[in-house]
Order: C-alpha cells, then sequence, then structure tokens
C-alpha cells in the first residue's frame, strides 16, 4: 500500500500536503480501495471557512456515499474540477491528480495532531 512519508494524514483516510500556509487534502490510497469505483465527488464549502473536524464535501462509490472531513481548520479556496466530469482519478492516482480540495490553513497549529505516514500505516494495519 502507497503511503507517501511527505503527507500527513487523519483516522478519517484523509491526507493533507502542506506547500506554506495552504493545504491540498484528499482521500487517501486505503479509502479509496475500501470505497471501490468512485463515481461523483461534491464539494459545496467553496470560500467557506471551516472548522477542524467540518464535513466538506461527500464521496460516493458504487458501494456507498461517505463524507470527508476537514484536517485541519481553513478555507476552502478550491475545489479539483477534474474531478466532476473524471471522478475516477481519484482511484487511479489519489496522492497525486486525485486531490480534492486545496485550503487556507487558518491554524498550523493543528498539524502537530495529523499522523505521520508511519503513524498512519499503523492505524490501518491493527
Amino acid at each position: 500500500m502507497n503511503i507517501p512519508a511527505d503527507l500527513l494524514y487523519t483516522e478519517d483516510h484523509e491526507w493533507v500536503k502542506v506547500k506554506g500556509d495552504e493545504a491540498y487534502i484528499g482521500i487517501t490510497e486505503f479509502a479509496q480501495g475500501e470505497l471501490g469505483d468512485i463515481v461523483f465527488v461534491e464539494v459545496e464549502t467553496i470560500d467557506e471557512e471551516l472548522d477542524k473536524g467540518d464535513t466538506f464535501g461527500t464521496i460516493e462509490a458504487v458501494k456507498t456515499v461517505s463524507d470527508m472531513f476537514m484536517p485541519v481548520g481553513g478555507t476552502v479556496l478550491e475545489v479539483n474540477e477534474a474531478l466532476e466530469d473524471t471522478p475516477d482519478v481519484i482511484n487511479k492516482d489519489a496522492y497525486g491528480d486525485g486531490w480534492v480540495i486545496k485550503i487556507k490553513i487558518a491554524n498550523a497549529g493543528e498539524l502537530e495532531g495529523l499522523l505521520s505516514a508511519e503513524a498512519y500505516k499503523d492505524t490501518i494495519e491493527s
């Protein structure tokens, strides 16, 4: 299972790629594998300021619909528009082209509460 060491993770299976005071957020390879074929991604929180743990969107797969949660508080700056036409890019490239949102981080201190790649690996293996 691919768990890039340069990302941070949540127990809810989101990943965070920090770039200065902004971050890209998506779902992990493990999560997309559990969901199966992704058919729809909905994010209606563009330009909204959300707190850590708030729902920022939903992801629909053949099997189920799941909420996606903010790993840290921030303002949703951008949604990956490619997911509108090809949501299955998450199945093919969860950590690259399959990112879901870009945010402006409200409190960088919240990043310290996220999991390292090793800690995330331990979570999914237990």
